[in-house]
């Protein structure tokens, strides 16, 4: 029977169909998921900061785009997925606050999808289907046996990527 593995915030899973994965309240947050679409191995990651270098501590690689990402493709090559039918889909990244500057130290959602992204393409996974940025939150569901996201907004309903 197919379970719903929920990743926390700063938190990183990996799975096999028919199991699925889901993160909660992506704010700022980028909701990065990985896919195998040959032996449907998932995984995925809700990252909070773009850069581990930048912080001093730094403990939790699921925190942050840059180390998740690669702890992400780690667990989910010992599970049996092959870097070269991996694809990914993104999602969150908000400015969840109207801010009168545009300092970039506030633009955290901005400044997460594009470290996903160069993360990414660094690792050459490309990204098949995104859905980031504005000023609403997300909920996502990610189904391995058919590789689709699901993304629930509040106000906004759900579509599927």
């Amino acid at each position: 029977m197919e379970k719903m593995i929920k990743v926390g915030m700063g938190d990183l899973k990996v799975c096999k169909a028919p199991d699925n994965l889901t993160t909660l309240g992506l704010g700022s947050c980028v909701g990065a998921v990985v896919y195998d679409k040959t032996t449907k191995v998932s995984g995925m990651l809700h990252c909070m900061l773009p850069d581990s270098t930048k912080i001093a501590n730094n403990s939790n690689i699921a925190k942050f785009a840059d180390t998740g990402l690669d702890e992400l493709l780690k667990q989910m090559i010992s599970l049996g997925a092959r870097k070269s039918s991996m694809i990914a889909k993104i999602a969150g990244g908000a400015q969840m606050f109207a801010f009168s500057n545009s300092n970039d130290m506030l633009r955290v959602g901005d400044r997460n999808v594009e470290a996903v992204k160069t993360k990414l393409k660094a690792l050459g996974i490309p990204i098949v289907a995104s859905d980031t940025g504005l000023n609403y939150g997300r909920t996502i569901e990610f189904y391995s046996s058919t590789g689709v996201l699901l993304i629930k907004a509040v106000g906004k309903g759900s579509k599927e990527i």
